[in-house]
């Protein structure tokens, strides 16, 4: 049976010695997370996550969501797991007071989004796509909007969805056919079909409040024509209560490789009342909103599958024995040495390690970013966390789920054959993980939004916000004698970065395909620097915790060995990274379509 404890130590580690949540409480918003009050949500939410909602991950899986005539019924206990959840108040932890919520830092919702998700990612889906819907409501909604909607939502009787995808239209929404008709009422009748939308029909919640793009008719042309609108499952009476059903209707559901505890469904609008939600022929400038909250939550996911498959490898390989060690014998009174005495295996869990706490860390700068953006006392300060935040958000979305999926297996591979066995848990972790490489945009277009759009944003000011950062880092710290291990390998890796990012800036001016060809390798480049300059302040703190007599010695031990195996066997893969670029496109390119 697969466990997951919450990494609440290293959380609080990564929250106040990193980013210094507890020294932010004169900041608009954070006043009311003083560190009794952090503690105390982590260590709830952690019990939350491992007695209540992580032993259905299976059951979810096994039993999977069931379609009947338009009705969605979900796994096994989903529905008191998820009262639960909306009782505790889980779901409205860093929404406005204003709204029902509790007002409390981004950094906070994102450190139990990625509990819940460790935990059971399927289940953690529907809260989660609640959450993004409700945000790009309270940014682009109208006041009465908010008031109608928000309170629900955050309570957790109405859930939220968002419907982009169509049968023929997946990333070019230009594309996209379903219509909204304007009424003379100031209301629109959508139609059209919407597939692969996460939690759109279930039994869980009182209402389902769908968000779903469409076009107005004698709009522009292509994506300038798209708008967004709220509509919901059932029209709100004159009360705001849930009334007549709306023309809206799950169709069916998809069989799929993973997150069966969430229904993906095909919705069905038949001119079912909707309301603008922004301005008109403005639609993607609102499901941004949304849409970037989402790829920072994905990268979370993949995060979070890391984390919880390397969890279960350990506790294994602590107690399966089998063979000897091949220095010498380390368990004589057992028939073998437990399989962690192996170096392939401890590399396989450190890379697992390394990986997770140094996207922990990166995710939750982030989500610093997100409220430096909302909070920040200057224009200044907000501009920069908001550019800073745009650069990264590929970077994390990608990196974070191909490392995630990559790393699940990894762990998997410690269990030798019961990692295939569905009983153990891993396959599932594998199985869940790999959506997380494909929707809210997949990897090949964030790679492509990362060196198309990111880089030449505001004529480069977007990559100075983090290239600056880092070089000013490791100039500080170049001369410590202390930190030689950790700044060098970063200093080379960041001037290879840098190589690279004038690489792409002047061959993809002459050819975009060199951009193109070169956009997978360098996001990858940029997420391990960015790990990089991760792992090198944490170092730097752990040794000066320990040089001040730190009580948890061994913790900061740890990590300043987790620190080294980063920097000794992650971090050089940079430099392949950059060769593969430097091929440029020609081979790519050269074959014909019908020589494949």
């Amino acid at each position: 049976m697969p466990i997951y404890n919450a990494p609440v130590k290293d959380i609080k580690f990564v929250l106040n010695d990193l980013l210094g949540l507890d020294k932010m409480t004169n900041m608009p918003g954070f006043e009311d997370a003083t560190p009794d009050m952090v503690d105390a949500i982590l260590e709830e939410g952690s019990k939350l996550m491992r007695d209540v909602i992580q032993p259905l991950n299976q059951v979810g899986d096994t039993e999977g969501c069931k379609w009947n005539d338009g009705e969605v019924t979900t796994p096994t206990g989903f529905k008191e797991a998820y009262q639960a959840y909306c009782e505790g108040g889980w779901g409205g932890i860093d929404v406005p007071e204003e709204f029902g919520g509790q007002g409390l830092p981004h950094l906070l919702g994102v450190s139990l989004a990625e509990m819940m998700s460790s935990a059971n990612m399927a289940f953690g889906m529907y809260p989660g796509l609640t959450h993004g819907a409700s945000a790009a409501i309270l940014k682009h909604g109208t006041q009465e909007q908010k008031e109608t909607y928000l309170p629900k939502m955050t309570s957790g009787e109405w859930t939220g969805t968002m419907n982009l995808t169509e049968p023929h239209c997946g990333t070019d929404l230009g594309l996209m056919r379903t219509k909204a008709e304007p009424q003379e009422d100031g209301s629109y009748k959508v139609s059209g079909t919407k597939i692969f939308i996460s939690a759109g029909e279930h039994d869980m919640s009182d209402n389902i409040i769908h968000l779903v793009l469409a076009k107005i008719p004698g709009g522009p042309e292509g994506i300038k024509g798209v708008s967004l609108f709220i509509v919901p499952k059932f029209v709100l009476d004159e009360n705001g209560n849930p009334g007549a059903r709306n023309g809206v209707s799950c169709g069916s559901i998809e069989h799929k490789m993973g997150i069966h505890g969430n229904s993906t469904c095909v919705m069905n609008y038949d001119e079912a009342t909707g309301y603008l939600l922004g301005d008109p022929h403005k639609g993607m400038r609102a499901m941004f909103t949304m849409m970037n909250a989402a790829r920072l939550g994905v990268g979370i996911q993949g995060l979070s599958q890391a984390e919880v498959a390397y969890q279960n490898a350990v506790e294994y390989t602590k107690d399966r024995i089998q063979g000897r060690s091949i220095t010498g014998v380390k368990a004589p009174e057992k028939a073998a040495d437990p399989i962690i005495v192996h170096p392939d295996i401890r590399r396989n869990l450190l890379m697992c390690r390394a990986f997770s706490e140094g996207a922990r860390a990166l995710g939750l700068w982030a989500a610093l970013q997100v409220d430096m953006v909302e909070k920040g006392q200057t224009q200044e300060e907000r501009d920069a966390a908001d550019e800073a935040l745009g650069l990264l958000t590929p970077v994390i979305k990608a990196y974070f789920t191909d490392k995630g999926f990559e790393l699940a297996a990894v762990a998997q591979q410690c269990f030798g054959g019961h990692g295939y066995i569905h009983e153990w848990g891993m396959e599932q972790f594998v199985r869940d993980a790999r959506i997380t490489q494909i929707y809210e945009g997949a990897n090949g277009i964030q790679a492509l939004d990362l060196v198309g759009r990111k880089i030449p944003s505001n004529l480069g000011r977007s990559l100075r916000r983090f290239f600056h950062p880092v070089d000013a880092f490791i100039q500080e710290n170049m001369m410590n004698p202390e930190m030689k291990d950790y700044i060098m390998p970063l200093a080379k890796a960041f001037a290879k970065l840098q190589q690279a990012t004038a690489m792409i800036g002047e061959k993809g001016m002459k050819n975009p395909d060199e951009a193109g060809a070169a956009s997978t390798e360098y996001l990858h480049m940029f997420g391990l620097v960015a790990l990089g300059y991760m792992w090198a302040q944490m170092a730097k703190i752990a040794k000066e915790k320990l040089a001040n007599g730190a009580e948890d010695k061994e913790f900061f031990e740890t990590k300043l060995i987790t620190a080294q195996f980063f920097f000794e066997r992650m971090i050089p893969d940079v430099s392949s990274l950059l060769v593969k670029m430097s091929a440029g496109s020609k081979t790519m390119m050269a074959l014909d379509a019908e020589a494949f």
